[in-house]
């Protein structure tokens, strides 16, 4: 994997400011924010095609917003499970609790996140792969074709176990910096922090394809 090139692609699109700019801008509109997840798709597909450029135009508003739509919809639906684990057992805490059982109401408090933690920890790294698949595909069954999931993880552990590492740790600090740039600038080094994520899945990608078929249009 070439990390350099995820940190600073971005800057080398000779409108990467304009399209960064409005990147932020689009981040922060409650609802419109979407837009900004389906960009993040379109860079990540770019990436695994291997194009030299892959920071695409502001072009597409309207199928951006739905990619970025899509992607929510399946996220809530792998949360499902966790919704599920998470609204008895909080019931049972406040009913214990309520009933001056204290001691009933940490252990239900307990045994959720002893459920749920694992749970959501399989979630962090199983949903960065359904996307990129997604991302690939241009279909929302893509989110669910299990196998051709978890064989792309599989089959680049290494490098998949890498691009979620960096962006665990670059997140942060981006944020943090951002937050110091009139605050507001954490909505475009949020932003530049998705780019990096769509950059190191598309690169994981692009290393699987190997030789099968060119991807289908969007």
């Amino acid at each position: 994997m070439d990390l350099g090139k995820s940190f600073s692609f971005v800057f080398e699109d000779e409108q990467w400011l304009k399209k960064l700019l409005i990147g932020g801008v689009v981040s922060i509109v409650p609802i419109l924010n979407l837009a900004a997840v389906g960009y993040m798709l379109r860079t990540l597909r770019n990436v695994a095609a291997g194009e030299q450029h892959p920071l695409p135009e502001w072009d597409d508003l309207g199928g951006d917003w739905v990619k970025g739509l899509v992607t929510t919809v399946a996220g809530f639906v792998y949360a499902l499970p966790i919704l599920v684990l998470m609204v008895p057992l909080m019931v049972l805490a406040i009913v214990a609790d309520q009933n001056g059982g204290e001691a009933g109401g940490v252990l239900a408090m307990v045994g959720m996140w002893c459920l749920v933690l694992p749970f959501s920890l399989l979630l962090s790294a199983w949903i960065p792969a359904a996307t990129a698949r997604y991302a690939v595909d241009g279909d929302s069954a893509a989110f669910f074709r299990f196998g051709e999931i978890w064989g792309l993880i599989r089959r680049n552990l290494g490098s998949y176990v890498i691009a979620l590492l960096i962006y665990m740790l670059v997140a942060p600090i981006a944020s943090t910096v951002g937050m110091f740039i009139f605050v507001i600038g954490v909505a475009f080094t949020s932003f530049w922090t998705m780019l990096l994520l769509a950059h190191l899945l598309g690169q994981v990608v692009l290393r699987d394809r190997g030789k099968q078929a060119p991807m289908p249009a969007l």
